[in-house]
């Protein structure tokens, strides 16, 4: 059984059923999908959003192993995205070699801004932490009072490992970032993460009509 974690914010309820949708119907293994819904968490995780936090799952992303009880693999990856390609290729690039795998992106955001005009914060490590594969059992130091206290930084550049070596590679298009970057082929993961379709300003960006294809089948209902 394939674990997908989806990072959820009620500003974009709409991403997470896309996203999720686009999953299933790709997928040739069966596939579980939890919504990291904060208001959810509140009998073992309290953290206040500070306004450095773009969205609901800044951090509760990290409680990904923690929820699956520190035992096999997890996949993480943020609402702002659609799936392409099949999560089963993606799954099975797992190495227990690693603690935890994602793409790990060089570039500096253009823009100092995002959507609904949330800071854009430059950090090094930035997005590696909007797709993850934890290795749970290696993840055990990410516990709710860790997640709830340490620094974004601490969390987001992955410190709470203590070794870069234990972070595996996964190829760029598990984690193609829109409007910073180029690929000859569509991604297999697009990642609308300076806004998506869905918001107004961003109708139009690239595979935006993708986008709006996946959305339209999730509304689709067979007549009776």
């Amino acid at each position: 059984m394939i674990r997908v974690f989806i990072g959820y914010d009620d500003n974009e309820t709409v991403a997470f059923h896309v996203l999720s949708h686009s999953i299933l119907r790709h997928a040739t293994q069966p596939v579980t999908i939890t919504p990291l819904v904060k208001s959810h968490m509140h009998t073992f995780y309290k953290r206040e959003r500070s306004s450095l936090e773009s969205t609901d799952f800044s951090f509760t992303r990290f409680l990904v192993p923690y929820l699956s009880e520190y035992t096999g693999w997890s996949l993480f990856m943020d609402c702002d995205m659609l799936m392409t390609g099949d999560v089963a290729e993606l799954w099975n690039l797992r190495d227990d070699a690693h603690a935890v795998m994602c793409v790990k992106h060089d570039y500096e955001a253009r823009d100092e801004v995002k959507f609904l005009g949330a800071v854009q914060t430059k950090y090094e490590k930035k997005n590696w932490s909007s797709v993850m594969m934890f290795n749970n059992d290696r993840c055990r130091m990410l516990t709710p009072d860790v997640v709830a206290t340490e620094t974004g930084l601490f969390l987001h550049q992955f410190k709470w490992l203590g070794d870069d070596s234990l972070i595996g590679d996964l190829p760029t298009t598990w984690n193609y970032l829109v409007g910073e970057m180029t690929m000859r082929d569509t991604p297999k993961l697009i990642h609308y993460t300076l806004g998506g379709p869905y918001f107004e300003s961003y109708q139009h960006c690239e595979y935006a009509d993708l986008w709006r294809s996946e959305r339209d089948l999730v509304l689709h209902a067979a007549k009776g």
